[in-house]
């Protein structure tokens, strides 16, 4: 008996999945941590310098909220300037499309589009900025940038779907606290990060992507009402539908000029109502338009990229005072700027977290002495997280120990430590202002000091901001090189397993074939196999390979395949012992299969990839489906449903050619038809315009999809084994695509593998034939040929394999299947880049928002591809060649499932762990590198739930076929103990 048996191969394979689940975890926390904050919120103290506050006077708590607004207006030494705030949000707003590029403006169609904002920009009656968002751009980590002023960590990117309170200190608390009467109309995450701050609302979800109209009539049916009234300090208003545009059909859609010209009006509205036309007795009425993100042309955001980063800032009701040339050079600021800006602009102190510094433009109308004291205010609250976040950063006690006679002469070159730079930048700015105030007389000539001065504080501002931006938190790196291990540790175990497996297997093969070829040669395909390994893991370090990594896979799938092409015509058929003794006419049709199977692989290969552009750097190169798109909706609609026919009618050829028992044939056949006859009829009826919103009817028919399919799938895999017979007449054949013809007659023979291989054919096709009539549903259209050439390279795939004899190592043949599993991962359109997911189709059938089932539906559309090729694992245990497995007479049973189920298991585990581990590494290499948040992490994220995807695969895998050798075992043991019984 070999040492590992069935039993130690499961025990080792979970431990090393389970270890390394327990690295990964361990190195995910330690490198993105939740970033930490300073607890409480601003108060009084901000009014002051941080070394003189020392001395706190009464609690802020017993105030007022009336008594605590004049306090900070004593203290500030700024009175506000504006009573009150409308906040308008236009989710997924380029600034691009309203205030231009490079210093040229927007296109005249986009100018036509919001007529009544562009006259404002143009009168000096509002000052737009480029507001720099940080990456990850999505709606809730970017409204807490606006709102705080902080940097959240990068994994709020999955928090953007499972929204929290927000505990930090903010605006809403701010002006909560000095009892600010607040109003919301739009998307519902502000009431989830803002519960019970709110005199009114109406919030509306945000991931009802197809919806782009009702989703801002929700929100503008309100506005006149609100407008009227007289009873709020702050108004927030969220539109959703111009994001929605973007996510349906991209920037350049033909609702994006409508949608402008939609917030345009609202603008106009507002501003005439609430600006123009105040009385009196009414204070100011500031409106900001901000935009959490910007947009790529395909609609998404999530990355790095400008497109995605240009949100914008557009302040209307603010004096301006500055030129046009100044501001088309002067006019990027980052979102965090906007939070300060604000506090400042209101009388409220500063979000002790914020990293941002005032826009100065914005406070033009001040007097300098104003001004001045607003830089001071901003600051102090950034030397406070200075000195947070560095412990000992005293800077001395100026300006709190007196005045001192040679300050001028202190000023200097600013070098050396962090601290010392900062402590330098900050004492010069002081030191400037406090000689500037001394020249009480003159002061009035004194601009070239007051000038030096602002610089000063400027150059502190600054220098902190981006210090503190840069740095999300300390990497604890011992921590982090102990999750490394753990998961070196896995990678050893399960490739010291596979090593065992082909071990063994290679051995009894030797034995069974006494062949020179199996003995002795390293066939090209196998050494390109682990050379292939080498590539990628080399290839992570470089960010622009990272990048562009679906060049590598369509290189690594198409080259392995055109590797087994020439083995093929070298040797056109099998070397297994069968071979030997067939007739010519045998050789001649295996040979002719496996060169038309491989040749279809190959040629589908190449259509995948041409049919997207991914990546990053060159989505704008034509491909496939743009040229599809250019040639109308009709078009496209149409390859939709071919595609979806063409996916019926081949899963239903091959189910009722080479199915073995046609009771079951019938009904997986009908179920599956129907699935398919519905999946049309949602296409036809339901997708006639590519923005029709959701619908109950469309939701209850996708529901109906769902449960059929999901029904069929689970109930055929539980019951099949149960009904299966045996009897001497079924003990032959069905057909040779799921037997192949090398196998000896005594395995053949052999009722219960054949019953295995049977009863795995149907639920292998069952699960990739499903499978593919989901992705038809849930993908973009544009897609739905590239299902298709998927389900076609499987089928191929398959066809070559059961062909291949003893000539072709399993392990290079599952790791092809890996390969073309990737390869068609970016396909699909896919990349390592955030922006590329799929958010469309992830609330098909969904009635209320659903965190969890929409993150569900999100990870099927992403990794269609790979799980479809790891769920065929099962379909290619019953047609692959198993002459090398022992009797069941003369071997254990679960060795024999050890066989059949190792390399299926192991090799994707192995791979993935491979690359896991490299990429792992690679990250805490690159842990200080400038692309770290905007390439490396992105693409850690897709590294880990790769790592998902191939645990659900592998166990599905390794569950059915464990499941239905264990129910046929049983099954005939019940049956075999029945015909005894009748015998007697």
């Amino acid at each position: 008996m070999p040492w590992l048996t069935c039993t130690k191969l499961t025990l080792f394979t979970i431990a090393g999945v389970a270890i390394q689940m327990v690295g990964l975890s361990i190195f995910v926390f330690g490198f993105f941590p939740v970033k930490p904050t300073l607890p409480g919120h601003s108060g009084s103290e901000s009014f002051r310098a941080p070394q003189c506050d020392l001395v706190r006077n009464e609690s802020e708590s017993d105030l007022h909220p009336h008594q605590l607004r004049s306090l900070y207006k004593e203290l500030s030494g700024m009175p506000p300037a504006f009573d009150r705030l409308i906040l308008m949000v236009i989710d997924g707003l380029p600034a691009e499309l309203v205030l231009g590029k490079d210093g040229k403006p927007p296109s005249k169609a986009l100018m036509e589009a919001m007529p009544y904002t562009q006259s404002l920009l143009a009168n000096g009656m509002a000052i737009g900025f480029h507001a720099k968002a940080a990456p990850p751009t999505v709606t809730m980590p970017r409204l807490k940038a606006m709102v705080s002023g902080a940097i959240g960590g990068f994994l709020d990117v999955a928090m953007n779907f499972n929204t929290q309170a927000m505990l930090d200190d903010n605006l809403l608390g701010q002006f909560f606290k000095i009892g600010w009467k607040m109003v919301m109309l739009g998307d519902e995450t502000w009431l989830k990060l803002f519960p019970g701050l709110f005199l009114r609302h109406d919030g509306v979800s945000s991931f009802f992507v197809k919806d782009t109209v009702h989703v801002d009539q929700n929100v503008s049916r309100h506005l006149g009402y609100e407008l009227s009234r007289d009873d709020w300090d702050f108004l927030i208003l969220h539109y959703l539908g111009l994001d929605h545009v973007g996510h349906i059909g991209g920037r350049n859609s033909a609702l994006m000029a409508p949608k402008l010209r939609e917030m345009d009006e609202v603008v106009k509205m507002i501003h005439m109502n609430s600006i123009l036309n105040q009385k009196n007795d009414e204070g100011q009425t500031l409106l900001v338009v901000v935009s959490d993100h910007g947009m790529t042309e395909s609609g998404n955001h999530g990355g790095s990229s400008y497109e995605e980063t240009d949100s914008l800032a557009l302040f209307i009701g603010v004096k301006n005072n500055i030129s046009d040339d100044f501001l088309s050079t002067h006019n990027i600021v980052h979102q965090v700027d906007i939070a300060p800006t604000l506090a400042l602009l209101f009388g409220v102190p500063i979000p002790k977290n914020n990293v941002g510094v005032l826009i100065a433009e914005i406070f033009g109308y001040l007097s300098e002495d104003q001004q001045m004291k607003a830089l001071e205010l901003n600051s102090w609250q950034l030397l406070r997280l200075l000195q947070a976040q560095i412990p000992g950063l005293s800077c001395r006690n100026y300006p709190c120990d007196g005045s001192r006679d040679d300050q001028e002469s202190r000023i200097a070159k600013c070098s050396g430590s962090m601290e010392a730079m900062f402590c330098c930048l900050y004492t010069n700015a002081a030191l400037l202002q406090k000689s500037w105030m001394s020249k009480e007389i003159s002061r009035s000539n004194s601009r070239e000091d007051y000038t030096s001065t602002v610089v000063g504080y400027y150059e502190f501002l600054r220098t902190a901001s981006e210090w503190l931006s840069r740095r999300a938190t300390d990497k604890p790196v011992r921590l982090l090189t102990v999750g490394i291990a753990a998961m070196l540790l896995s990678c050893l175990i399960l490739l010291s397993l596979l090593f065992h497996t082909c071990k063994e297997v290679y051995l009894r093969e030797q034995s069974l074939f006494d062949l020179e070829s199996i003995k002795q040669t390293w066939y090209l395909d196998e050494t390109f196999v682990l050379g292939v390994v080498l590539i990628l893991i080399v290839s992570m370090a470089s960010s622009s390979m990272v990048e562009e990594e679906q060049y590598i896979w369509h290189f690594v799938a198409s080259t392995l395949n055109l590797l087994l092409l020439r083995k093929t015509i070298k040797c056109p058929t099998g070397a297994g012992a069968q071979d030997l003794r067939s007739s010519s006419k045998g050789k001649n049709k295996i040979s002719f299969c496996r060169l038309s199977s491989i040749s279809v692989v190959l040629i589908s290969g190449r259509i995948l990839r041409g049919w997207h552009q991914g990546g990053v750097n060159w989505t704008n190169l034509p491909d496939i489906s743009k040229w599809l798109e250019q040639a109308g909706t009709d078009n496209v609609k149409s390859i939709q449903l071919v595609s979806c026919l063409l996916v019926m009618s081949l899963t239903l050829c091959v189910l009722f050619l080479f199915g073995f028992n046609m009771k079951f044939v019938l009904v997986i056949g009908f179920s599956f038809l129907m699935s398919g006859l519905l999946v049309l009829q949602h296409f036809v009826k339901h997708q006639d315009g590519m923005f029709a919103s959701s619908s109950y009817s469309t939701t209850t028919l996708v529901q109906i999809i769902y449960a059929i399919m999901g029904i069929s799938t689970f109930g055929t895999v539980v019951a099949l084994p149960w009904f299966v017979r045996f009897s001497t007449s079924e003990m032959g054949l069905s057909h040779d695509l799921y037997m192949s013809t090398s196998v000896p007659n005594e395995v053949q023979n052999n009722t219960l593998l054949v019953k295995l291989r049977e009863s795995l054919y149907l639920v292998g096709w069952e699960y990739i034939s499903f499978w593919c009539l989901l992705q038809l549903l849930l993908q973009q259209t544009i897609n739905s040929m590239t299902i298709l050439l998927l389900l076609v390279q499987i089928l191929a795939s398959m066809l070559y394999f059961s062909y291949s004899g003893l000539h072709q190592k399993q392990w290079v043949e599952i790791a092809a299947l890996y390969f073309l599993g990737m390869a068609g991962h970016f396909a699909l359109g896919n990349s390592n880049s955030l922006a590329t997911i799929d958010v469309a189709g992830a609330f098909m059938g969904i009635s209320n928002h659903s965190t969890v089932l929409s993150g569900i539906l999100m990870f099927i559309i992403t990794y269609a591809s790979p799980m479809l090729f790891i769920l065929s694992m099962v379909m290619y245990v019953s047609v692959k060649d198993t002459s090398y497995l022992p009797s069941l007479v003369n071997a254990d049973s679960t060795q024999l499932l050890k066989l059949m189920l190792g390399f299926p298991c192991l090799v994707p585990l192995g791979l993935n762990s491979i690359l896991l581990t490299a990429y792992t590494i690679v990250l805490l290499i690159m842990r200080n590198h400038l692309f770290v948040w905007s390439v490396f992490s992105p693409k850690y994220i897709y590294v880990c739930t790769t790592t998902i995807c191939v645990y659900i695969g592998v166990s599905v895998v390794a569950t059915t076929v464990t499941y239905t050798y264990w129910v046929l075992g049983l099954s005939k043991k019940m049956q075999s103990k029945r015909g005894h019984h009748h015998l007697r």
